[in-house]
């Protein structure tokens, strides 16, 4: 399925003819599923808490076991020929509205955790090609030491040269969650599906840790999910996917494997669309 957005590909001054590039992109799509992909999400944005990383038996902010597990997830999808773009949290690290209960200004708190998703970034992307899976980190707030800014060309660049982009320092302003962010980024590069991992199955009525009795939802509508009040995102971000028709598929990332599952077409988690 050819990616929202996407143009024919120029060869100098030459166009290949449209029939010709659907030819070649339905082939393309025959490998990916004769690999066990699903050709719907030709692209994707993952988003990932920070507490994905932390060793919380240690207290400590990143896990290598957890950084290793989730950077080979990543690249057990990236290897069905899917594009990946990634937005990490930082709330391992420093979260802002906690920074408050500790006298920190809510703007210097939100940027603290901003420059704590670049921590996590780095751990991710070095993780990634150590394990050959070709990487870039791209940030709201420049540091061109150890990051690019954020430029939808280049970004659509790396993406179709099959590299993993990491988004890093939320939206590059204060009072924004990653979530948001997430939502921006998934919407600029007109990502097919934004996956929400988390530490659920799924979304529910109630919350299921609390309450033995909530209920599972595979699916659900946008619309649905503002009736019932059930909180999936921040109102902003889900607002931006509501907005740009981005599906939402929120999934429980700590079983092995399950990120591609879903993305073969096997029913797991909560689809909002």
């Amino acid at each position: 399925m050819q990616s929202k957005g996407r143009e024919a590909p120029h060869f100098g001054a030459h166009v290949i003819d449209p029939s010709l590039y659907m030819a070649l992109e339905v082939r393309t799509m025959e490998k990916i599923r004769s690999a066990g992909g699903n050709p719907n999400y030709k692209r994707i944005l993952l988003k990932l808490s920070g507490e994905a990383l932390k060793n919380s038996k240690l207290g400590t902010p990143i896990s290598d076991h957890r950084l290793r597990k989730i950077c080979y997830e990543i690249k057990e999808v990236h290897a069905l020929g899917i594009e990946i773009g990634v937005v990490i949290g930082g709330g391992n690290i420093f979260r802002g509205l906690a920074g408050q209960d500790k006298g920190v200004n809510r703007n210097t708190g939100d940027y603290m955790g901003m420059l704590s998703t670049m921590i996590n970034g780095l751990a991710i992307m070095d993780f990634l090609e150590k394990i050959d899976v070709e990487a870039r980190i791209q940030t709201a707030i420049p540091m061109e030491k150890i990051g690019e800014p954020f430029i939808l060309r280049r970004t659509i660049q790396h993406l179709e040269k099959g590299r993993i982009v990491i988004f890093v320092a939320g939206t590059g302003n204060p009072y924004f969650s990653t979530d948001t962010a997430a939502a921006l980024r998934a919407s600029e590069i007109s990502a097919d599906l934004l996956l929400k991992a988390t530490d659920v199955d799924g979304i529910y009525d109630k919350d299921p840790k609390k309450d033995s009795k909530a209920k599972k939802f595979d699916e659900i509508s946008y619309i649905d999910v503002l009736q019932k009040r059930l909180r999936v995102m921040d109102t902003a971000a889900f607002s931006l996917c509501l907005d740009n028709g981005i599906p939402i598929l929120v999934l429980n990332m700590n079983k092995p494997g399950n990120i591609k599952k879903a993305l073969m077409g096997e029913k797991l988690g909560t689809l909002v669309a």
